[in-house]
């Protein structure tokens, strides 16, 4: 008689939820191979105990499917962990290497414009004339929405519309095996480290992303209009691989396998940040407007829930993966940004000394 197993359910997307999309996949295994796969775990549990290893050896993987995909499921190998948190030291300072150039090119661009419309009046005027008239008033009709446009949607709406590609490809059945070995972060996989990267724009539901991008655009203006957006964007992708480096952590102490995706430990960063700026800021649920609590006791209790998850094993979320990033937020909010930020202009000096005089 067939013996049906449920093998490796994990949690479903909920509201502001990090990584934890997965999936449950029943398995109908007959009782010839259950007795093959016992008897492999009781050889692999003798050889483990007589190497005295608390982690299972490689030959006991047990891939899972979804929806006919393979997953690597079962060993967590700890030495990863020194790659995850390398990646995430590169990353994370390539981050703000990138956007101090972004910031440097921008005011270097703007300069030039402004000496070349000085010397030559009629520059821009002869720099447009060949273009077509039709191009020419599309151009200008994208240039009046994007300057309508404040500057914390500046930065969100490329977030969004990169979060949306991801969402729409998760979608392409042929895509899927790509998706989940590239947009999922899984300490047990084979790739571990761009994985921690990609999966901060991945969503598997339409309520998962929906329910990140309103509370991205609920704070990221605040964050935008005190950071400004080049450093804005430094911490978030930062915050979003710190995460996903918090998750591998905690899944590798637990021996929790499992697949993790979302925007929820790079969005947790910016909560962290615009909640230690601004603590008094009062703030409601959208479905409950009457009832306003303040912004610091808020992001407290968020942190209090998520810590309880982490202690207690709950699996409602990616607990450790939102502790991450809040915890990054906090560390901007009262060091970074004061301390690490200024730090910027020593590169900018060497930056600018590579570029050299500008081009006439």
């Amino acid at each position: 008689m067939a013996l049906r197993l449920l093998l490796n359910c994990r949690e479903i997307p909920a509201l502001v939820s990090s990584a934890p999309v997965s999936f449950c996949q029943r398995q109908l295994l007959s009782s010839a191979r259950l007795t093959h796969r016992t008897n492999i775990l009781r050889y692999s549990r003798q050889t483990r105990n007589a190497r005295g290893e608390s982690f299972a050896p490689k030959q006991t993987i047990v891939p899972t499917e979804i929806q006919g995909i393979a997953i690597d499921s079962g060993y967590i190998d700890p030495s990863k962990l020194w790659k995850s948190f390398v990646f995430t030291v590169a990353f994370s300072a390539g981050s703000f290497i990138g956007v101090t150039i972004w910031e440097y090119e921008t005011v270097r661009s703007r300069a030039m414009d402004a000496l070349r419309a000085k010397l030559n009046l009629n520059w821009f005027r002869d720099r447009m004339k060949n273009n077509r008239r039709e191009v020419e008033q599309w151009r200008k009709e994208v240039t009046g929405w994007w300057d309508r446009l404040s500057p914390g949607e500046r930065i969100f709406a490329p977030i969004c519309a990169l979060n949306v590609l991801v969402y729409g490809l998760w979608r392409v059945p042929q895509l899927q095996p790509l998706m989940v070995r590239f947009f999922a972060s899984n300490p047990a996989a084979k790739a571990v480290c761009w994985p921690m990267f990609l999966s901060t724009f991945s969503h598997y539901s339409l309520f998962h992303i929906a329910a990140n991008m309103y509370v991205l655009h609920s704070f990221s203006h605040a964050a935008v209009a005190t950071l400004g957006k080049e450093q804005f964007l430094g911490m978030y992708l930062s915050a979003g691989v710190i995460a996903s480096f918090a998750s591998h952590l905690f899944k590798t102490v637990v021996r929790q396998p499992g697949l993790s995706l979302g925007a929820s430990g790079a969005i947790m960063g910016v909560l962290g940040y615009v909640c230690c700026q601004y603590p008094d800021t009062q703030l409601s649920i959208v479905f409950l407007p009457m009832f306003t609590f303040s912004a610091g006791a808020a992001f407290k209790v968020i942190m209090g829930f998520d810590l309880a998850g982490v202690l207690l094993g709950w699996r409602v979320f990616d607990h450790a993966a939102h502790l991450g990033g809040a915890l990054f937020g906090m560390f901007w909010a009262y060091y970074g940004s004061q301390r690490m930020w200024p730090l910027r202009e020593h590169f900018i000096g060497f930056w600018h000394e590579w570029r050299g005089p500008p081009k006439k």
